[in-house]
Order: C-alpha cells, then structure tokens, then sequence
C-alpha cells in the first residue's frame, strides 16, 4: 500500500465529524447572538425548553438530560431563579434534592425561543429545497438511530480477571 500524500489526504476541515461539530456550533452561535434580545443565553434556553418537556424533574436529572455538570446546571439555575423564570421546591420524597418548575413568567418566553430557534434553522438551511431538506434530515435520524442502537448494545466479551 502506498503512504497518503498530501494531495491525497482529506484535509481535517472538510472531514465528517470536523464539518458536523462546526454546523452545530455556528449553528448555536447564531441563536445564541438573536436571544441575546430576550436577556437569555443558548445554554438558558435549553434549561428552560428541557424543564418545560420534564416539569418537576430533578436537579441532577436534568443535568444528565443537558450532559452537563450538576454544579454547572446549579450555576445556570441560579441566574434563572434570579429573574423569576424557574423556581425550586424541595422533592417531598428527599429533603436533599430539588424539583425544578418553570414559573408563569417563563411560559410567555417558550414560545419566543421557539420562534427564534425557527428562524435560525431556516438561516442554517436557506438555499435547500424541501426535497433535499427532508433527505437531510431523514439521513440525520439515521445516524442518530444507528448511534443510539450501537450505544444500546451488550459487550460481547466481557474480559476476565483471572
């Protein structure tokens, strides 16, 4: 087999999971820079769309829902406590955890980080047509589908300590 020169190399930026993780953090960083607006950060947003799917959930929960930190996700509940989006009531089945709630003032929001979100996922996509669009994202839950099938699966060996 012949060494790869450069010629035949695919340089790093144009690989998959080099083009895939930019997508997704320009992507981010787009809603990140409209919800400014709304005196909100990308990473406030998802505490507050995730607590509106999972209202009543866990602290450390949602922190495994985000895979984020529990001291992070502290941090970020904090400031949404302080501005009356979410509050925190003890779990009356373990007085060392807190249920998260989002407030009556947050609900109004939800609806807006949608209509943003929106509009930055048209920006993202501009320029496709549905046909090529509804490929895209079929192609997208495959791979999610095959990734979340491979993470399911048993060991087949499992190594002794003899």
């Amino acid at each position: 087999m012949k060494p790869a020169t450069d010629s035949t190399r695919l340089e790093p930026e144009g690989a998959f999971g080099f083009l895939m993780h930019d997508v997704a953090r320009l992507l981010r960083r787009h809603f990140n820079r409209r919800v400014q607006a709304l005196g909100l950060t990308q990473a406030q947003c998802r505490v507050i769309l995730h607590l509106a799917r999972n209202e009543g959930i866990q602290q450390v929960a949602l922190a495994e829902i985000l895979e984020i930190q529990p001291i992070t996700l502290a941090r970020q509940l904090d400031k949404l406590e302080a501005v009356g989006l979410i509050e925190r009531r003890r779990d009356p089945s373990d007085r060392r955890a807190f249920c998260l709630s989002l407030t009556a003032s947050a609900h109004p929001l939800l609806d807006q980080i949608w209509e943003l979100a929106t509009e930055s996922r048209a920006m993202a996509v501009n320029g496709l047509d549905r046909k090529a669009l509804v490929q895209f994202i079929a192609t997208l839950q495959t791979m999610k589908e095959n990734l979340l099938r491979d993470e399911c699966k048993e060991p087949s060996h499992t190594p002794s300590h003899e």
